[in-house]
């Protein structure tokens, strides 16, 4: 009965928003569109989790812009629309590959937490590093001992919290090969996965976002264009 009434909300919600091309209990194929990036853009500047000024991130580096994804929760439609985001990267990742999802605390578990639902995966979250109190753990909840775990978080900027959260999940017997973001800031988290054996699975970036702002004349050319100036020589010197 109570799967009965998911699938019924799940119907009206993909009826009423038309985001979904498969429901995750299988089922014929949708033909609604998939995510636009440039309306997921608008819909986050006008919200005001995209800002221009100066910021730092938490990782300590200076931003002239940020993105505050934690804002996502509070604005429904758009949440939804964020969730289709994300069911579009698990999809491209394959439901197949991955027996549990983990969470990034705090941010991702907004995420994750509706994803399991939505996908019948257990799931599971790690606390972000310095925030762990007795009895507390890093990963809490659980899955079978070696299930293929994938990651998910809001955004990456240098990848220091998934490559954490994936060091703890393989100390407790779970095998983690990707990892999912609604945001690439383009900071170095791809590179610095890989070098940790994960895969990087973001739905946009950094650039396409204000890309998308600049050309629809929601961003100031000029502010824009010295942002991306700045991310492309830094995405330079990495290489």
């Amino acid at each position: 009965m109570a799967m009965a009434a998911f699938e019924q909300a799940w119907a009206r919600i993909r009826s009423s928003l038309g985001f979904i091309r498969r429901p995750p209990w299988g089922g014929e194929v949708s033909h609604a569109e998939r995510v636009s990036a440039s309306s997921l853009a608008r819909a986050l500047f006008e919200m005001g989790a995209v800002r221009f000024g100066s910021f730092t991130l938490p990782n300590g580096r200076k931003s002239s812009y940020d993105i505050d994804l934690r804002l996502v929760p509070s604005h429904p439609e758009v949440y939804t629309t964020v969730l289709a985001a994300y069911v579009e990267l698990v999809e491209g990742v394959g439901t197949h590959n991955y027996d549990a999802i983990a969470g990034v605390a705090t941010a991702g578990v907004t995420v994750s937490s509706p994803l399991a639902v939505m996908t019948k995966k257990p799931m599971m979250y790690v606390r972000k590093k310095g925030e762990i109190h007795s009895p507390g753990k890093p990963v809490e909840g659980m899955a079978k001992r070696g299930s293929r775990v994938i990651i998910v978080d809001d955004l990456v900027s240098s990848g220091g919290s998934l490559v954490y959260s994936a060091r703890e999940l393989r100390k407790e017997g779970y095998k983690v090969s990707d990892a999912a973001v609604l945001l690439d800031r383009l900071e170095g988290g791809r590179p610095n996965l890989e070098s940790v054996g994960v895969r990087l699975h973001s739905f946009t970036t950094t650039r396409d976002l204000l890309e998308a702002l600049r050309d629809s004349g929601l961003a100031s050319k000029t502010r824009v264009d010295a942002i991306l100036k700045r991310i492309g020589s830094q995405t330079s010197r990495r290489k």
